[in-house]
This record gives structure tokens, C-alpha cells and sequence, in this order.
């Protein structure tokens, strides 16, 4: 179906959020995120970075950081960002655009960029008390994903041993005879990308386990 191409949903969460981001104070913009390293505008900068960095590009960076996965997140980061917030945010919402940068994915697999913005995003509204809830699918396709391996996120392992059940979407992981811990699956993606904040929109027996995980 057109709605579950994954160019599709992640043209409208990238727009979703360069909207959310417009009109954001300089103590905003300097607001840490939930990826605790990094501020608002960082995170704004990373994924600019990553949407803008194509395959080889990628290599390149990871290779000349010594394959150390930070220091070539700060280098790109750094590439991206512009010494005003408000004009990081310009370039970030441009892309894709007639007049901004083309699109290039570190790779042509598509899903685990869709969470990207979905995690990221979230990293970014969350301490700002910004609402908003994803596309249920792309959160499908994120949480199939993320359910699936691990990537960026260790995803797959974070929840090993537990059986997952979303409360709002047609979605579960693992042996139902497993702990349990169910939710809204965006507070499941979330906490598969290892975000603790979302702990408490979760319930069941699995939680202390999961919770374990999470501050360990």
C-alpha cells in the first residue's frame, strides 16, 4: 500500500518536525534531549547530518573516526550544524526540497532511517512537552524493525525475553508465555530504542525486568 512506503512516511515525519521546531527559543534550542549528550539542536544537526550523508560518505566518516561510531557522530553533526539554531532548522526542513540538499541515506534500507526520525523526534519533543503522535505506519514498520535486530539501537536485545504488546496497534514480539509488558507502541518503540522516559506509559510483569535493562 502507498500509505506504508517508507518514503512516504519518512517525507511526512521529517516535515512533521520541521514544523514542530519552528519558532523555538534560544533556551529551547539549548533544551538536553533524551539522548542526554546531546541538546535539542544537536539532534536537529544529527539527523540533518545522516540524511544528508549517503553510503560512501558514511564509510569515509566511520573509517577516518577510527570505526569509534561517536566521533564520527560529533564530526558529522558538526558538518551539518550552523552557528544559529534557526538556520540549522532552515537547512534541516529544506531537504529534499527544490531548493535544499537531496536526500541520501547512509543506506537504500529504509526502515531503520524512519526510525531514526521517530526516535529522534521523540528525543527531541519529549523535554520540550511537545505532542505528537507518528503515522500508526510508520510506527508499524519501526516497531517490526526494531522488534526484528539490532542496529543502531540494540533493539532486539533490549527486549529478549519478553513478550511486548501494544494496546493500541496490532503488534506484539516473542512467546506470549513470556513476562509481559504492554502499551501504546510508541512508548514501545521507544523503549526498544532504549529510552527510559517511556517507562511509565508501560505495564505488566516484564516491567522491572525491562526497567533493569534500561538503567543498566
Amino acid at each position: 500500500m502507498e500509505t506504508t512506503d517508507p518514503k512516504r512516511l519518512i517525507a511526512a515525519e521529517h516535515a512533521a518536525l520541521a514544523a514542530d521546531l519552528e519558532g523555538l527559543t534560544e533556551q529551547q534550542w539549548g533544551q538536553t534531549s533524551l539522548c542526554a549528550e546531546w541538546t535539542v539542536h544537536d539532534v536537529v544537526a544529527h539527523l540533518g547530518s545522516a540524511m544528508t550523508i549517503g553510503t560512501f560518505g558514511w564509510i569515509r566518516s566511520i573509517l577516518r573516526a577510527g570505526l569509534r561510531p561517536e566521533v564520527h557522530n560529533r564530526r558529522q553533526l558538526e558538518r551539518f550544524a550552523r552557528p544559529e539554531p534557526a538556520r540549522t532548522l532552515a537547512r534541516f526542513a529544506d531537504l529534499g526540497s527544490e531548493h535544499g540538499e537531496p536526500v541520501r541515506w547512509p543506506t537504500k534500507n529504509l526502515p531503520p532511517w524512519l526510525g531514526e526520525l521517530v526516535v529522534h523526534g521523540q528525543d527531541i519533543r519529549h523535554p520540550l512537552g511537545l505532542e505528537h503522535e507518528p503515522a500508526p505506519e510508520a510506527l508499524a514498520v519501526v516497531a517490526k524493525f526494531f522488534a526484528g535486530r539490532d542496529f543502531a539501537v540494540n533493539s532486539r536485545s533490549q527486549v529478549k525475553g519478553l513478550h511486548l504488546r501494544a494496546t493500541d496497534a496490532d503488534f506484539t514480539t516473542n512467546d506470549p508465555s513470556l513476562p509481559v509488558v504492554e502499551g501504546p507502541l510508541l512508548a514501545l518503540v521507544m523503549v526498544m530504542a532504549g529510552r527510559p522516559a517511556y517507562l511509565d506509559r508501560l505495564s505488566g510483569p516484564g516491567m522491572s525486568e525491562l526497567s533493569h535493562r534500561l538503567e543498566h
